[in-house]
């Protein structure tokens, strides 16, 4: 990851990204509306309650939308192009941003639509990021 900048936990983020690095997923849920979310907050943004839940989750999921990006946005992602900015929604209903890896960044072969499963991509001891890719074969 080098020069690459790194997500900072804050209090209310620390339960996700300590997750991550057992390889799980743990998002929040209301429980006075059952709705999850997703970035972690320390409120409810359906009925800014704060019952918030920590809830163990598949990752099962979907690619929502993407965007194939040919131009570093830094010198420290040049190595990494060209790379799959991704949308992706869960089951549970958020949509989150990562990157789609393990498949050909050629839109022809990406489709809105398709199951994509986690990838725990560790970055150093005390960073792991959740990245997709599909959960079936495409044709690279």
């Amino acid at each position: 990851m080098n020069n690459k900048p790194k997500p900072i936990s804050q209090p209310e983020s620390d339960k996700y990204w300590n997750g991550l690095k057992n390889k799980e997923i743990w998002i929040q849920k209301c429980k006075t509306t059952n709705k999850y979310q997703f970035y972690p907050r320390v409120h409810c943004i359906n009925c800014t309650e704060n019952d918030i839940e920590w809830v163990k989750i598949s990752g099962e999921a979907t690619l929502f939308s993407f965007a194939i990006v040919f131009l570093a946005p830094t010198p420290a992602f040049t190595d990494d192009v060209p790379y799959i900015n991704a949308l992706i929604k869960l089951k549970e209903g958020p949509i989150i941003p990562t990157n789609l890896v393990n498949i050909n960044p050629d839109p022809e072969k990406i489709k809105i639509g398709i199951k994509v499963k986690p990838v725990f991509e560790k970055i150093d001891e005390n960073l792991t990021l959740l990245k997709f890719e599909p959960s079936e074969q495409t044709s690279n």
